[in-house]
């Protein structure tokens, strides 16, 4: 066994030790860690800005883009962020040891759920520092400990984040090994903590597509996996499409480069002529580059011909696919060939139509006559989200406090024996 390979065995096993000290703390305890760590981020602000800064170098001198590097900085407004997250985490409702569905058997027995930690999870991803925190705040409320791996690019970013939550663990007696970060850079880190088994109960990866293929391929453990954001809007033919075009350039152009923005339009055959030239205009606006369909390139002479390889690609750019479809079982079949199961919308005044699209798409999130850019855990009233999960087992869509725990039956006995 290396050295490396002996490091990360050892951080498992003393987060999985951790994690059973972790099940008896009460919310109390748990909500006034989570505040002395907003309080020690801000009281530790130089140091962790000061580290931060290494890495902002060093990425410059890497030739990282302007964006990665905006992902990367820890300024106030990120540091302000970081302390509002984990006071809203404190806010929020505790989920462990709450007793679901108590019911009494024939026999008597009373049998309930009862909410618990899932123990040990281990979060891989790239980039933005911040999430250590939020990562942290969320398992730690739900009574998890956590094992971080985060990007090179913000090695000195994420171990100083973590030395101060690790200084507020230990000074309220609770054991540091709760919240880890891999102190190292070296890749084999990942496939080594992969193969932990035995130690970390869920692999959470965020990044990029090739990321999360790569930790799906090679973990022993389960992995809950957010592979892209393809996300649709279909224009039906009882759209009210005076809120459709403000909803549509919402989701597409707010935020282009994150995973709930809108990548597919699908446009009812009966509205294409009248509403897709205004539509367009409105996009072009917007700086959208639009590919489209034969019927809708004949109709807007703006639009590109899209290639085959542009259909179900998730751009994270101001680029959008269009497609006409001659009604709502086209529209559907569509999405289920080239959605990645995280946001569908249909916008609609049809009852029928809406109540079919709801019942028969399959993703994380489906909606009515709103935009994508809803599908987020703190826009859903979960508070701050760990990922979201484009998988359905063991959660579907983002990830709050309850998403972090699983449920096992307690039964209450007065000497029953079974016959």
């Amino acid at each position: 066994m290396s050295n490396l390979e002996k490091d990360i065995k050892d951080m498992a096993v003393r987060a999985k030790k951790a994690a059973r000290t972790l099940v008896s703390l009460s919310t109390t305890a748990k909500n006034n860690v989570l505040l002395r760590m907003a309080a020690g981020i801000d009281a530790k602000r130089e140091y962790i800005q000061a580290e931060n800064a290494k890495d902002l170098a060093a990425g410059k001198e890497k030739g990282l883009s302007p964006a990665m590097l905006d992902r990367l900085e820890l300024s106030d407004k990120v540091i302000a962020s970081m302390m509002t997250g984990l006071a809203e985490v404190a806010a929020l409702p505790d989920p462990v040891g709450e007793i679901e569905k108590m019911l009494k058997r024939p026999n008597g027995l009373l049998v309930g759920r009862m909410r618990i930690p899932l123990g040990v999870i281990g979060m891989i991803y790239e980039s933005r520092p911040n999430v250590t925190v939020d990562a942290a705040a969320l398992c730690l409320k739900a009574g998890n400990a956590i094992i971080l791996r985060g990007g090179s690019e913000a090695i000195h970013s994420n171990r100083a984040l973590a030395s101060v939550l690790q200084e507020v663990l230990e000074s309220e007696g609770i054991a540091a090994a709760a919240i880890q970060v891999i102190p190292v850079t070296d890749r084999a880190a990942v496939n080594i903590m992969l193969h932990q088994e035995e130690y970390i109960d869920l692999i959470i990866p965020r990044g990029g597509e090739g990321l999360i293929r790569f930790v799906s391929e090679t973990s022993r453990i389960p992995v809950l996996k957010h592979y892209k954001g393809v996300c649709h809007i279909y224009v039906d033919c009882d759209a009210d499409l005076s809120l459709a075009t403000p909803v549509i350039i919402n989701s597409k152009a707010q935020r282009p480069g994150v995973c709930n923005a809108l990548e597919g339009l699908l446009i009812h055959k009966d509205i294409a002529d009248e509403y897709l030239p205004e539509l367009a205009e409105e996009l072009k606006r917007h700086g959208v580059k639009m590919l489209g369909c034969a019927k809708s390139v004949s109709i807007v002479s703006d639009i590109a011909p899209a290639m085959d390889s542009d259909w179900g690609t998730e751009f994270l750019d101001l680029i959008l696919c269009v497609k006409v479809v001659g009604d709502m079982n086209e529209a559907c079949s569509y999405i289920d060939k080239y959605g990645s199961q995280h946001t569908e919308i249909i916008i609609s005044e049809n009852y029928t139509n809406v109540q079919r699209f709801l019942n028969e798409v399959d993703a994380s999130a489906v909606m009515v006559n709103t935009s994508t850019r809803f599908n987020d855990g703190g826009e859903l009233g979960l508070g701050t989200e760990i990922g979201i999960s484009t998988t359905k087992l063991h959660a579907y869509g983002p990830m709050g406090l309850e998403e972090l725990t699983t449920r096992k039956f307690i039964v209450y006995g007065q000497g029953q024996v079974r016959t």
